[in-house]
């Protein structure tokens, strides 16, 4: 399949899909339709790109196999070298600090008392058991953060290696992701903790929690590949991005209930992928609910859309690092 043919099918397949979902979208899957014509209209052509788009996905992944497995055996050859990156970044971050590891732990649950006491005030009534639901938001919320800043510098910051050697360049920005999921596995803990000690109890719906974060994983790791490129021949993305993630905080519901929101503004916060991520994950811990269709179609949409960008980015743009290094 060539990049047109893929290009056509996935506009075929959205105009069929979109037409189908207008007249038939049942409730199960998508919730309330809103009443506003043109949110209608976003909330269907999102859904239907959404859907064509993993459906494409997947045709492409079946139909070059012979590519994917040149990409599996280089990856086999490296993945040494990739666990060596991995061990590097995870000892140098507390290396000479007297409580090393646990600053793991206690980060973020310093950060989360503070916030909790701040905003406890405004929205105690609104929202139950708030520091879980803090806690749940930034769980998320700083691994993406934290993962994705570390990943955009992580080629320029391996010029060294990258102008003697040759390495596969996605090799650098995933070694910084799988580092920030250690450092999720004690942010984990540390929720546990608080989740045990505000008198929640576990629920079955907890054995989803890998699959979300295997959905965050993958979208991380494609925004990473794609800022890591970026970042070579546009060094100003460094502080564009700060602003950014300022910015989409404020616009993911981490200290604050959804319910304030007006209606317009409800429906136009599905563009953010971290809404979804942080929704699944507050569905599963604090209301034992298993997301619905919906919900984990987006997701997946999310991911596989961030993956392929930054993947292709990288195939495309590596061999022009060299000449920005």
């Amino acid at each position: 399949m060539t990049k047109k043919s893929c290009v056509y099918m996935a506009i075929i397949v959205s105009a069929v899909l979109s037409v189908l979902f207008f007249f038939y979208l049942p409730i199960e899957v998508a919730g309330h339709r809103p009443g506003n014509f043109f949110l209608l209209a976003f909330y269907i052509g999102f859904l239907s790109i959404t859907t064509a788009f993993v459906i494409v996905f997947l045709m492409l992944v079946a139909t070059r196999r012979t590519f994917i497995k040149q990409q599996i055996t280089t990856f086999k050859r490296f993945r040494h070298l990739l666990l060596l990156m991995v061990k590097r970044d995870f000892v140098t971050r507390y290396r000479r600090n007297m409580l090393g590891v646990l600053w793991s732990m206690l980060n973020p649950l310093a950060t989360m008392l503070v916030m909790a006491m701040v905003f406890s005030l405004l929205f105690q009534h609104e929202i139950p058991n708030f520091p879980v639901y803090l806690f749940s938001g930034q769980l998320i919320f700083n691994f993406f953060s934290e993962s994705t800043t570390s990943a955009m510098s992580s080629i320029v910051g391996s010029a060294g290696i990258i102008k003697k050697v040759y390495v596969p360049k996605y090799i650098f920005p995933v070694s910084r992701i799988l580092s920030s999921l250690i450092n999720l596995g004690f942010s984990f803990a540390a929720f546990l903790l608080i989740f045990i000690a505000t008198g929640e109890s576990f629920g079955w719906t907890f054995l989803f929690i890998p699959l979300l974060l295997l959905y965050v994983l993958v979208f991380s790791m494609g925004v990473g590949m794609f800022l890591s490129s970026v970042s070579v021949f546009f060094r100003d993305i460094n502080y564009i991005y700060g602003i950014g993630i300022t910015l989409l905080m404020f616009l993911t519901p981490l200290f604050y209930p959804v319910s304030i929101l007006p209606p317009r503004v409800y429906h136009l916060i599905h563009l953010n992928p971290l809404f979804h991520f942080v929704t699944y994950f507050r569905e599963l811990v604090l209301y034992g609910n298993v997301p619905g269709l919906w919900l984990n179609i987006i997701c997946i949409g999310f991911a596989l859309g961030a993956l392929s960008l930054g993947a292709y980015t990288s195939a495309t743009k590596q061999d022009k690092y060299i000449l920005y290094l």
